[in-house]
This record gives structure tokens, C-alpha cells and sequence, in this order.
């Protein structure tokens, strides 16, 4: 009877048992290549519901609350500071969607890439039977995208693409950016809720007060929900960037490294304002080099 550790090898060295002959070469890469998108329903739903959750919070914040304050300094300060962060937030969630994640290309298990694999005895590489490549160290197979990704994390519908190696940052950032907003719209809404309570309701809104009211308390009831998903989904993924290689990974043996080495290998080498920026891709300096062999 195989051991468990020999189950779980899709492939052993012996050319015999990958069957290049079952995988087709993998295709050209083309331009059309080059953008990164899930055609995955219940993803793309998400991530519009996502884009329309900001918006709305922009609408009640700008039209219900900052526009009729009559302290110019309090709604230019705020409106710079919530806008900013909001744009921030939809940077990083479309840098997260349409960013290649990691994916292994398919159909590499052909004859000649593993006789250059140049395998000796002992040494076993692992073949995914779905989309027929050999899967280099730390990836995993995705149901959703259909294709291995290296360090993945795991497949967020809210982005519409799986959290690996490529885009971790953005997804990072997203979570970050929207807790933050979520914070502050909290914040000014209490604020709101005190100076309408003090003055006259119909002095503290161009809309009627019961309007006024219902679109506050949605906007509190989105903020807190978001506040606390998202704080705990960025909080569980700094923990698991310090400490493993990803949340799928943790079985695995590897070399420890420092926590601020597994940081900057996603955010990028050296530190700097750039790991707050979407638009900066992380330069990934000296993280290792996945091998396809083990």
C-alpha cells in the first residue's frame, strides 16, 4: 500500500508516467493575451455590486452630507480625503481583477520540457491533470479560473480572479483602502446624525429628512458590514504574508524567512510609499525562484 506522501504525487521522474503525448504544446502567447479577465458570472456580478457599493457611498457622502455643511474647510478636507481613498480602493480592485495572478501555462507537460527539467532519480515533479502543465512549487489548481496558480491564496469572487503571487498587493490594498473609507463615512455619518439632531433638519440636507435618514442609515449599515469584513480579510492576509507563504501553503516545508522578507516579496524591494500605490508593480527583488522540481 502507497504512502500518503506517494498519493499525493500526480507524476514521478520516469518520462513513462507524465504521458506528454495526452498534452498539446501550450499556445503562443498573443496580444489579446495581455489583459487578464475572469468570464466567471457569479465574479463579474460581484465586483459590479463592489463598484456600486463605492458609488453609492460617494453619492451619500458628497450630496447628503459634505455639499450642505456649512463649514467649507470640513467638506473640502473630508471630500478630499474620502474621494481620494475611494479612488485608491477602485484602483487596487481592478489592478486585482485584471492582473494575471500566476498562471501556470497549460499544456507544458510536454516531452521536451521535461527532458529539460533534466529530472534525476529521486527528484519527482507534480502535473496537474486538469490543465495538463507541470505545476512549479506553491501552486495550486483553481476550479474557477482553470488554471494553476502560483502562491495562490485563494479565489475571491468580489475580484473576480484568485489572489496569487502577481496581484496579492492589489488585493491587499483593496481590502485595506475600503476599511478605511468605511471607517471614515462612519465617522462623518455620526457626525451628520449630531449636527442634525442640534440645528434644523431641514437646514442639515437638501433632501427631505426622512430621505436623509434612510439613505444615512444604509450608508452606516454598508460601512459597518464592509468595515469588519474587510478589516479582518486584510488583517488574516498580513498574517498570512509574515508568517507563510500563502493560506493553501502552510502544510509545505520551506526555509523560514523573516516576516519583513515575506513582506517585501509581495509588496516589493525596498520599502517605500510605492506599496501604498496600485499603479506601482511590486519589484520582487530576491524572492525565490519557483522550481519546478522537488
Amino acid at each position: 500500500m502507497k504512502s500518503p506522501a506517494h498519493r499525493t504525487r500526480d507524476i514521478e521522474r520516469q518520462a513513462g508516467y507524465l504521458k506528454p503525448e495526452h498534452c498539446a504544446p501550450p499556445p503562443p502567447r498573443t496580444g489579446s493575451d495581455a489583459m487578464w479577465f475572469i468570464r466567471d458570472s457569479c465574479g463579474i456580478v460581484c465586483g459590479v455590486i463592489t463598484w456600486l457599493l463605492v458609488f453609492y457611498a460617494e453619492f451619500v457622502v458628497v450630496f447628503v452630507m459634505l455639499l450642505p455643511a456649512k463649514n467649507l474647510l470640513y467638506s473640502l478636507f473630508n471630500g478630499v480625503l474620502f474621494n481620494g481613498l475611494a479612488f485608491l480602493a477602485l484602483a487596487s480592485h481592478a489592478r486585482a481583477m485584471c492582473t494575471d495572478p500566476g498562471a501556470v501555462p497549460k499544456g507544458n507537460a510536454t516531452k521536451e520540457f521535461i527532458e529539460s527539467l533534466q529530472l534525476k532519480p529521486g527528484q519527482v515533479v507534480y502535473k496537474c491533470p486538469k490543465c495538463c502543465s507541470i505545476k512549479p512549487d506553491r501552486a495550486h489548481h483553481c476550479s474557477v479560473c482553470k488554471r494553476c496558480i502560483k502562491k495562490m491564496d485563494h479565489h475571491c469572487p468580489w475580484v473576480n480572479n484568485c489572489v496569487g503571487e502577481n496581484n496579492q498587493k492589489y488585493f491587499v490594498l483593496f481590502t485595506m483602502y475600503i476599511a478605511l473609507i468605511s471607517f471614515h463615512a462612519l465617522i462623518m455619518v455620526a457626525f451628520h446624525f449630531v449636527f442634525c439632531f442640534e440645528e434644523d433638519w431641514t437646514k442639515c440636507s437638501n433632501f427631505s429628512p426622512p430621505a436623509t435618514v434612510i439613505l444615512l442609515i444604509l450608508l452606516c449599515f454598508e460601512g459597518l458590514l464592509f468595515l469588519i469584513f474587510t478589516a479582518v480579510m486584510f488583517g488574516t492576509q498580513v498574517h498570512s504574508i509574515s508568517l507563510l507563504p500563502s493560506t493553501l501553503s502552510r502544510r509545505e516545508r520551506w526555509a523560514k524567512k523573516s516576516k519583513w522578507m515575506n513582506m517585501k516579496v509581495v509588496f516589493g524591494h525596498p520599502f517605500s510609499i510605492a506599496w501604498l500605490s496600485p499603479f506601482a508593480t511590486p519589484d520582487h527583488g530576491k524572492a525565490d525562484i519557483y522550481q519546478y522540481i522537488v
